[in-house]
């Protein structure tokens, strides 16, 4: 039995990664978070609050717990606050990156730990596992910093670059893309959408199916882990609304340069996935297809909620 530990697992990749786990005998999971567990009741994986910015708490819990994984999820990922938080910032997705790979260090356990698309400034993409980064932002320069630390610390990591990731949980505490469209044109709100930035839509069950394959085949170094195909935002948004027959007519567009973000972020990225595939058996779910998996949890949703 594989011993893992998981951080952040009140996010939705924490939770989707627990829901892959939870009934797999060969893994023995404990699972962290920040304050008290969202996980769903009936789950029979253990919890243990912990504040990964926290070293002595990190190194505590990995020292008694000794796991052959850390599945490292948690991180600040809401790109603007980071801009005006950066000690936070490089706090949960820097050093928090460097507590666990000191815990680890002399130990033949393995690290699996989410960095982005952000690392690159968009002009160049898709990327490869080898393309030079260069960081547009402080959130994206934090990741890049994440992947330094990992590569220069000795132990045996896994890397997994993701993009947008998007998906759906019962009591989900921050929306996605898919979610906050759908709400709004249900609502015949109109809202505006980016046009010219340009992304590979992640399904959180296959960043979740992705980590576990890295697991189970001990894979070291570097993978690029998203959706297939690449859209603008905007494309993604009508989509979105073309699958429920919502009213396209809501939709307006704005620019990058329009809309007026704090944090500037690359224009096109999206990943070639041949490494993952090749090594991992990693498969990619079409964004089209995940919307049918996506209506199916909802409803599912709505009817136990009943």
């Amino acid at each position: 039995m594989k011993k893992v530990l998981i951080t952040g697992v009140n996010g939705l990749l924490g939770q989707k990664l627990v829901h892959l786990l939870d009934k797999d005998e060969q893994y023995n999971v404990l699972a962290t978070a920040r304050g008290e567990s969202r996980l769903p009741s009936g789950s029979a994986v253990e919890y243990s609050s912990l504040d990964v910015t926290d070293e002595k708490s990190v190194k505590a819990l990995i020292h008694s717990y000794n796991p052959d994984v850390v599945i490292h999820t948690a991180a600040m990922t809401n790109v603007d606050a980071c801009e005006d938080e950066e000690q936070a910032c490089d706090l949960l997705n820097v050093q928090s990156v460097r507590f666990i790979a000191e815990a680890l260090a002399g130990s033949s356990a393995q690290i699996i730990h989410i960095s982005t698309d952000f690392i690159f400034d968009g002009l160049n993409g898709p990327y490869d596992e080898d393309a030079e980064a260069n960081a547009l932002s402080v959130y994206g320069q934090s990741k890049l910093d994440s992947e330094k630390v990992l590569e220069q610390s000795g132990v045996h990591y896994c890397i997994l670059r993701t993009i947008l990731v998007y998906g759906i949980l019962p009591d989900l505490s921050r929306s996605n893309f898919i979610l906050w469209s759908k709400s709004n044109l249900e609502k015949n709100k109109s809202i505006n959408v980016v046009d010219d930035q340009f992304r590979s839509p992640t399904l959180a069950e296959d960043l979740a199916m992705a980590c576990k394959l890295a697991m189970d085949k001990k894979a070291q170094g570097v993978f690029n882990v998203s959706g297939p195909e690449t859209f603008s935002i905007l494309e993604l948004v009508k989509m979105v609304a073309d699958h429920w027959k919502l009213d396209q007519s809501l939709i307006g567009t704005v620019t990058t340069a329009e809309l007026g973000q704090k944090a500037h972020r690359p224009a096109r990225t999206g990943f070639i996935l041949d490494k993952a595939i090749a090594e991992l058996s990693f498969k990619p779910t079409s964004f089209k297809v995940s919307l049918d998996l996506i209506e199916q949890q909802l409803n599912h949703v709505n009817q136990t909620s009943k």
